[in-house]
């Protein structure tokens, strides 16, 4: 009964109207210096929550990439009190949803339950943040589960692509390799180098808890005050312990697979999370290749010319630079035109061949669509988490059309001098026929 609760639930609250005016996020701190940052939502009686801590991919070990991501998926998998079964079976008795990924910032605990059912859901999560089980042969399996995934991945060329292009752009620095590992680095993972990350870097300074749900901080605080009183210290590492990458121009990486496409990425270094030209830069990416039909990659390569089913292009923002990249797959035979074309639109943008009609249009679609970013729980708390992780104003939601309707047509001009140059971009090819 209580499964069918949920998940309807969970459907009323995918199409609850989101409120013209966001509501505020309330913020308090635990006295183990965990930051808490709760956005009430009374409209259903369920409560979600993400714990944000300072331990994603970039804290693996050197050649041990996998490492944070293998971490997060044990924490959720059992506990020093629980067995894999009888964990599992705790949490379906309350229809209680734990989860854990890693980021290369960031690694996540996150739950939702329904609020009748809170404190079960509490106990279960603290019970995996704090008790770690270790169990070597759960370790073995999972283990073995990521290198069958990574054996797959080697024949797809979009996972090949982004390996070869986090290589490209970042070499030996810490955002150097995917979070998900590679075939060669999970391979070196042991047991020893999970609880090894957990002993530094899971902590509660410097880690922020979102919450988003029916109900309120004077009830919230309590609760995580006495559920979390033994967790305590800082990481060794802190989110902005890290220098930023060389840039890296005009260089080339092909990668040979037999398929008879190609894939085809063209990158650069992009903003980190805290530039102060971000609002732009979103308006511009959604005009490059972030809009979808409506963008100028996707109406030069596809619409004109049929070259690419689909081409795209994103920035993912981190604390410091991250990769800003476009990506299309197309026959091998095209390859090179679909190349020159994509460069041909970064060079008109670049020398500032952008319109107010553009502009206009995409800050229109951009703040129509902003709804459907906040239209459920686990979409704020995600939210929520990336503005506590890089301490970004608390006021970021509420003002957030309001930034994108500032953009101006030389704000974004501007920004495409800077990041648009198609010498500056490098590129990655996979597929079988590279010539």
């Amino acid at each position: 009964m209580r499964y069918r609760l949920f998940a309807s639930l969970l459907f009323l609250l995918s199409f609850s109207c989101t409120a013209s005016a966001v509501p505020a996020i309330q913020q308090a701190q635990l006295d183990n210096g965990l930051r808490i940052l709760l956005m009430e939502a009374h409209n259903v009686p369920m409560v979600s929550m993400n714990l944000a801590m300072v331990g994603g991919s970039r804290f693996d070990a050197p050649s041990k990439g996998g490492t944070a991501a293998i971490l997060a998926s044990m924490l959720t998998d059992h506990t020093g009190k629980h067995d894999h079964e009888a964990w599992a079976d705790l949490l379906d008795g309350d229809a209680i949803q734990l989860g854990g990924s890693a980021g290369s910032d960031e690694m996540n605990l996150s739950l939702t339950v329904l609020k009748e059912v809170l404190v079960p859901g509490l106990d279960a999560f603290t019970e995996a943040l704090l008790q770690p089980g270790w169990d070597k042969k759960r370790f073995a399996i999972m283990k073995q589960n990521a290198l069958a995934a990574a054996q797959k991945e080697q024949e797809e060329p979009g996972v090949q692509a982004g390996e070869a292009g986090a290589a490209l752009l970042f070499a030996a620095h810490p955002y150097g390799h995917r979070s998900a590992g590679s075939l060669a680095s999970l391979k070196q993972i042991e047991i020893s180098d999970l609880k090894a990350l957990y002993a530094t870097q899971i902590r509660p300074q410097g880690a922020v808890l979102a919450v988003s749900g029916d109900i309120t901080m004077a009830e919230l605080k309590p609760l995580l005050e006495k559920k979390l009183a033994t967790w305590s210290g800082s990481p060794a590492k802190a989110l902005t312990d890290i220098s930023a990458p060389e840039p890296v121009h005009g260089k080339n990486v092909d990668v040979l697979l037999p398929t008879s496409q190609t894939q085809l990425q063209l990158l650069r270094l992009g903003p980190s999370r805290s530039d102060a030209d971000f609002f732009p830069l979103f308006v511009l990416n959604h005009i490059l290749g972030g809009g979808g039909f409506g963008s100028r990659l996707m109406e030069e390569v596809r619409e004109k010319r049929g070259l690419a089913y689909g081409v795209y292009s994103y920035f993912s923002p981190l604390a410091t630079n991250g990769p800003f990249v476009i990506s299309l797959q197309t026959r091998s035979d095209q390859a090179a035109e679909a190349e020159a074309v994509v460069r041909t639109v970064l060079a008109e943008m670049a020398a500032g061949k952008i319109s107010q009609q553009q502009l206009t249009e995409s800050r229109e679609n951009l703040t129509g669509s902003f709804a459907q970013r906040m239209d459920s729980n686990r979409e704020r708390v995600s939210l929520i988490s990336m503005i506590g992780l890089y301490n970004l104003p608390l006021d970021y939601l509420s003002v957030w059309t309001e930034r994108i309707d500032a953009v101006t047509l030389q704000q974004l001009r501007d920004q495409a001098a800077a990041y648009l140059n198609p010498e500056q971009w490098n590129r990655v090819r996979v597929g079988s026929n590279l010539k």
